[in-house]
């Protein structure tokens, strides 16, 4: 009998198989042994024939067919009673018959995948378009969840302690203006590493004055997004902290005259 055969590529010894088995709609679950292990050597010798390089996996499934095709021509073994009376028959071909049925599953399942990429390649997009201009415009909140009245408390507590010291003397001083204060603060802050906290800006020593001007000066800074102020925890000390967008010489000092 004079066999041809198209030598495509093959992905191991099972895809071969099924191959030789769907070609010639033949019943995977009954597998005329003999004639595929025939057409299945003949595969193999056509590849050693031109000297092809064959996985040695090949040559396992070839030693699998000759067992299963020896045992097959061989006298049937006894049946085996089942102890509800039913008779159980081995077939040889069984173990090779759920392998072949398992690997089919995953064969039909690759090839799906295949045609689904087939088809989103087909499919061009484009990048998403920049739609930030036509969003509401939302004002950024510069204390980040800190609260204006916690600022209040922590002013009207430096207030309290600056009424409570008593004054031995007092010496007249040139005030200094919020503008020039605004200044200082953030220069003071920029000296700590760009992070300080309130209780250090007012100082021990400092007047009313110089607290009214420093809580005016910070209501300025913060209005204009150049610090911005938080607590780790409920009632502590109030974090003054320089935004990155902050700095001296950003100051519109011919903006404010008192």
């Amino acid at each position: 009998m004079e066999m041809n055969f198209k030598l495509d590529t093959f992905e191991g010894p099972l895809d071969l198989l099924l191959h030789l088995i769907d070609s010639q709609e033949i019943d995977i679950y009954d597998i005329p042994i003999s004639q595929i292990t025939d057409q299945y050597m003949a595969y193999i010798e056509t590849m050693q024939e031109l000297e092809l390089e064959l996985a040695s996996e090949f040559l396992v499934m070839a030693a699998e067919l000759l067992y299963i095709k020896s045992r097959m021509l061989l006298p049937r073994p006894p049946v085996i009673e089942q102890e509800d009376g039913s008779i159980e028959e081995v077939d040889p071909r069984e173990e090779l018959v759920q392998r072949l049925i398992e690997y089919r599953k995953y064969k039909a399942a690759a090839d799906q995948l295949r045609e689904m990429e087939v088809a989103r390649s087909l499919i061009y997009t484009r990048a998403p378009l920049d739609l930030s201009e036509y969003m509401p415009h939302i004002e950024e909140n510069p204390v980040q969840d800190f609260n204006l009245s916690d600022l209040l408390i922590a002013f009207q507590r430096a207030l309290r302690r600056s009424r409570s010291r008593m004054a031995i003397a007092k010496i007249t001083r040139d005030e200094i203006s919020v503008k020039d204060r605004m200044v200082q603060v953030t220069d003071t802050i920029s000296k700590a590493g760009g992070r300080t906290m309130f209780s250090k800006l007012i100082g021990e020593d400092a007047d009313r004055t110089d607290i009214v001007v420093t809580f005016l000066a910070l209501l300025e800074l913060i209005r204009r997004k150049f610090v911005s102020c938080y607590q780790h925890r409920l009632f502590d000390d109030i974090v003054i902290q320089l935004r990155e967008s902050g700095g001296n010489d950003e100051l519109p000092a011919d903006e404010i005259s008192y």
